[in-house]
């Protein structure tokens, strides 16, 4: 089920923001007066999607907004988590909508996704990937939910990071060393009773799996440990030379015990790999 999870969370971090840090704070990081109007207007934006999602649903099914905890308190963290979660909301979005029963729901949820990527970036396709690694990028910051939410299960997969990443300041960026770190499987905290376990059935870490623009790729782990390992970060072309760098835009990457062959419609195969993630880069 697609729930308006995304919207909510986004609402909230809008106004999260710029409630916290005054109009001389963000003049300070070089966010002007027109940069934080687009903000508010990115979260009015919201209202609207919530209100398309519950509409779907109906109000009897249609789950509510959550507490949420927002790791940020400077300007620049805010605007680089802001990208992240914007960016997440596009690819989880674009994942689900063939997936989804009602051609006009999904026509109408690509109508209002579209709006939140009408802006000039330096690449050329955005991914798309799988409810099960949207949601459990989101968990961490989901606190607490009202009782009255239904309870949606999905495949939670153990957390991921990874040092030497990406950020939205860096493009086209390659053939580094990059180390991962990742968690055992755990509880985390989501939903009403917070009971949600992470998961995983995949056997030894053996691959990083790079989601890139429309592209999945694997590089081989080195070093690896029983929760660590160190691989080059993806490089190349997306039809080759003279064409985009595939490291650009967003980019997830996933620690997998096997290396299978999988499109953006039926990623979803990839889960039972799947050892931990995704993390996210950003770039450009």
């Amino acid at each position: 089920m697609y729930t308006p999870m995304m919207s909510f969370i986004e609402l909230d971090l809008f106004n999260r923001g710029l409630a916290q840090f005054s109009p001389q704070d963000f003049e300070s990081a070089d966010i002007g007066s027109d940069e934080q109007f687009l903000i508010k207007w990115m979260g009015d934006q919201e209202i609207g999607h919530t209100q398309l999602l519950t509409n779907f649903l109906s109000p009897q099914n249609a789950s509510t907004t959550c507490n949420y905890s927002h790791p940020f308190t400077t300007v620049q963290e805010f605007i680089d988590f802001s990208t992240r979660i914007t960016r997440l909301g596009e690819s989880g979005t674009f994942g689900v909508l063939e997936h989804l029963d009602s051609r006009a729901s999904a026509s109408l949820l690509l109508e209002a996704i579209s709006t939140e990527i009408l802006t000039y970036f330096q690449f050329w396709f955005t991914p798309a990937i799988p409810q099960s690694m949207q949601r459990t990028y989101l968990v961490p910051y989901i606190t607490s939910c009202p009782e009255s939410n239904p309870r949606i299960e999905w495949q939670n997969l153990p957390a991921l990071n990874v040092t030497n990443a990406l950020n939205g300041t860096q493009r086209a960026i390659s053939n580094n060393q990059s180390t991962s770190i990742w968690e055992p499987a755990q509880f985390v905290q989501v939903g009403p009773d917070l009971t949600y376990n992470t998961t995983t059935s995949a056997g030894a870490a053996k691959w990083a799996a790079w989601i890139s623009q429309f592209n999945i790729t694997y590089t081989p782990l080195d070093n690896v440990t029983n929760s660590s390992a160190t691989t080059t970060q993806l490089g190349g072309n997306i039809y080759g030379n003279d064409t985009a760098n595939a490291v650009n835009g967003t980019i997830f990457v996933l620690i997998t015990d096997n290396n299978p062959f999988v499109t953006p419609f039926n990623l979803s195969l990839l889960d039972e790999h799947v050892v931990a993630g995704p993390a996210l880069y950003t770039a450009g």
